[in-house]
C-alpha cells in the first residue's frame, strides 16, 4: 500500500546542518514511525516498540552528541520496517520479511513498484542528505569524519550479548582504534570490537557508501539499548562518546586534505 501524498522530506531529518565540527553523524534507524497508509505492517503494537522497528535510544544519543560536537546529524524519520537505510539496494534484508524470529506480513510478496516507492520515499533521501552534507563540507575544505550511531538488543535469537557497547569498523582504524582504547579504559565496560556485528554482516553500508568511498575516517557505534532507554542513560552515553570523539578530532580534521568529492547515482 502506498504512502499517499508523502515525499522524501517526510522521511529524513537534518539537524545542525551548519555545524562547524569535524564530524558528520548519521542515525539510520532513528525512528519507529510508520508512514500513513501502511498500518502496522500486520504486527501487534508491541512489536513496533522493539528493535525490529528501530534502534531505541539512538536518536536521543545522536542529538546530544551533535549539539556538543557542533556536528550535523542526518536521521531517518521512518521505521526500518519500511526500508532499511543501512543496507545496499541488492540486500535481501533491504526490506525485512522476517526480523529475528518475527514474520512481517506487510512486507511479504511486495511488487517491484512498491519496493521502488519505498526506496524513493525513504532510502534515497537519507543518502542524498548525507551526500550533500559531505560534498558541501569537502568543497569548502572542511574536515569530515562520519560516525553512525545505533543501538542493539541484548538478546538475539535466544543468545545473550555480553557487550555494553561495540565499535564496528573495517581496516581503516583512524577513529575505531582510539574509540576502542578509550572505552576499554572505562572501568566495568565490556567493549566489543566488531561485535555484536561486523562489516561482513553487511551492516556497514552507510559508512562504505559515504566515507570509505571517499577515504574519510569513519566508524559505527552500537550501544546496548537497555543502557539508553531513558534520558539519564542517553545523556551519560552521549557525554562519554562525545568526550572520546573530541579526543580523536585530528583524524577527522586530516581528512579534508586527503579526500575528494565523490558523487553517487
Amino acid at each position: 500500500m502506498a504512502a499517499a501524498g508523502a515525499s522524501g522530506r517526510d522521511a529524513v531529518s537534518v539537524v545542525n546542518e551548519a555545524g562547524k565540527g569535524p564530524f558528520v553523524l548519521a542515525c539510520d534507524h532513528a525512528s519507529n514511525r510508520i508512514p500513513a497508509g501502511y498500518g502496522t505492517f500486520g504486527l501487534p503494537a508491541a512489536d513496533l516498540q522493539r528493535h525490529i522497528a528501530w534502534d531505541p535510544g539512538a536518536l536521543a544519543v545522536s542529538e546530544a552528541m551533535a549539539a556538543t560536537l557542533g556536528a550535523p546529524l542526518v536521521a531517518s524519520t521512518v521505521s526500518r520496517l519500511l526500508v532499511d537505510c543501512n543496507r545496499p539496494l541488492d540486500a535481501p534484508d533491504l526490506i525485512w520479511e522476517v526480523s529475528e524470529d518475527t514474520r512481517i506480513p506487510g512486507n511479504l510478496g511486495l511488487s517491484q513498484t512498491e519496493r521502488r516507492r519505498r526506496i524513493d520515499f525513504a532510502w534515497r533521501p537519507f543518502h542524498d542528505a548525507i551526500d550533500r552534507l559531505i560534498e558541501t563540507r569537502l568543497a569548502a575544505g572542511s574536515a569530515v569524519g562520519l560516525v553512525t550511531v545505533h543501538s542493539y538488543t541484548p538478546v538475539w535469537k535466544g543468545v545473550a550479548r555480553p557487550w555494553h557497547v561495540g565499535i564496528i569498523h573495517d581496516e581503516d582504524e583512524r577513529l575505531s582504534a582510539p574509540l576502542l582504547a578509550g572505552l576499554r579504559a572505562e572501568a566495568g565496560l565490556v567493549v566489543g570490537d566488531n561485535q555484536p556485528y561486523s562489516p561482513a554482516d553487511r551492516v556497514y553500508f552507510t559508512l562504505e557508501r559515504h566515507a570509505r568511498s571517499r577515504g574519510l575516517p569513519c566508524g559505527m557505534i552500537e550501544i546496548r539499548n537497555g543502557l539508553i532507554a531513558d534520558a539519564r542513560g542517553q545523556d551519560a552515553w552521549a557525554d562519554k562518546l562525545t568526550r572520546l570523539l573530541a579526543a580523536v578530532q585530528p583524524a577527522a580534521e586530516a581528512s579534508a586534505q586527503k579526500a575528494g568529492v565523490v558523487r553517487h547515482a
